[in-house]
């Protein structure tokens, strides 16, 4: 078991004595570890509330398969240790480094924007392995929410709200989160076939016991990453047919969409928006104008379009789902999908509960909270 040094207080002293003087004159705190997702959402108010200086592994038992780690930690420092131990984040969180400001994502960050790779259809989403949080209220309280243990919840699960909450509800100071071993063999497929073939396959092979870890369809082309034991994947391949990738292309391929290098993600042409689109993976495919792609058993889908919002998500509505203006586009449309009445209640009860004066990352899910 490994456990770094307790920081120093002044660290806690000094966010706190910011929360304070913002709450003392309502004015708006921006919480940012690296900034590299400082795009991501609706906007960005207030003076800058830096994470990174509260930072370090916490704790790690490779035997537990659970890591707590402070907030200002860097994404790429807890990767590279739990490789040290064959472990890993299994929903591939994206660093997006290359979008940011030039820092290194973090942790805290991660846990607050939600997002994740190609993994996540058939591994869970950043908030199925969030253990516990600490974090500061907008009073300058420190809550601790779950644990580092597994069913180790009772009542709310706040420590999941966090995930994907963009720093509107609190500080996260400190979060546990539980790993699982790197696969042992991988091995990635590719079909040729159009959009609605894809969608019938992926569909039809995710109701058979297949190691199958992500997929992919773009350009009349689909992937399938077979991750587990050989034997599984020998007898998949078997099963499934297509064509093999080699190794190091099939990394790169699935990396450069996690972190959305990709040419699909990175030449987008202007007046165009990318828009992520989540729907029942058995929705047929949309007639939206436009370049697209689909992840995540077909769930999520990307288009690149200059089609009005009201268009995309009708479109997204209709097939039972919504969409998100992940980049580019006119941020005025509203990046998320705006909530029912009843939701919406909900966001601003939990939003006075833990952040009365409304300072926390103000204006970046809804421009009203």
């Amino acid at each position: 078991m490994e456990r770094s040094q307790i920081p120093e207080a002044n660290i806690l002293d000094s966010f706190r004595a910011q929360i304070a003087a913002a709450t003392a004159q309502r004015s708006p705190l921006r919480i940012r570890g690296g900034g590299s997702k400082d795009w991501y959402g609706q906007s960005l108010e207030g003076e800058l509330l830096d994470t990174r200086p509260y930072a370090g592994i916490v704790e790690y038992d490779p035997a537990e398969l659970v890591i707590t780690t402070r907030c200002g930690t860097p994404l790429a420092e807890i990767e590279r240790k739990l490789a040290e131990h064959n472990q890993m984040l299994p929903f591939e969180p994206p660093h997006f480094d290359h979008f940011g400001s030039g820092g290194a994502a973090t942790i805290g960050g991660c846990v607050a924007a939600g997002l994740a790779g190609p993994r996540r259809q058939f591994a869970g989403a950043i908030r199925d392995f969030v253990l516990g949080v600490t974090i500061l209220d907008g009073k300058g309280q420190q809550l601790n929410f779950g644990g580092r243990v597994i069913k180790n919840v009772a009542g709310y699960d706040v420590a999941r709200m966090l995930a994907g909450s963009l720093g509107t509800l609190g500080l996260i100071l400190e979060v546990s989160i539980k790993t699982l071993p790197i696969p042992v063999a991988e091995n990635t497929l590719k079909f040729e076939c159009n959009a609605s073939d894809a969608v019938r396959k992926i569909n039809e092979w995710a109701g058979r016991p297949l190691p199958i870890s992500a997929t992919a369809w773009r350009g009349g082309v689909m992937a399938i990453r077979l991750s587990g034991a050989e034997a599984a994947i020998k007898a998949a391949r078997t099963a499934l047919g297509g064509e093999s990738v080699d190794a190091v292309e099939a990394t790169r391929f699935w990396e450069a969409l996690r972190e959305q290098t990709d040419p699909y993600f990175t030449e987008i042409p202007e007046g165009c928006g990318l828009w992520r689109v989540a729907v029942p993976s058995v929705a047929e495919p949309a007639s939206l104008p436009g370049q697209r792609l689909m992840e995540w058993g077909c769930a999520q889908r990307w288009w690149i379009t200059d089609a009005d919002a009201q268009r995309v998500r009708l479109d997204a509505r209709q097939a039972g789902g919504h969409a998100t203006l992940f980049r580019g586009g006119d941020k005025q449309v509203g990046v998320f999908t705006p909530l029912a009445t009843p939701l919406l209640n909900i966001h601003r009860r939990l939003k006075q509960a833990f952040d009365p004066a409304h300072i926390f990352n103000r204006g970046r899910l809804y421009p009203d909270f």
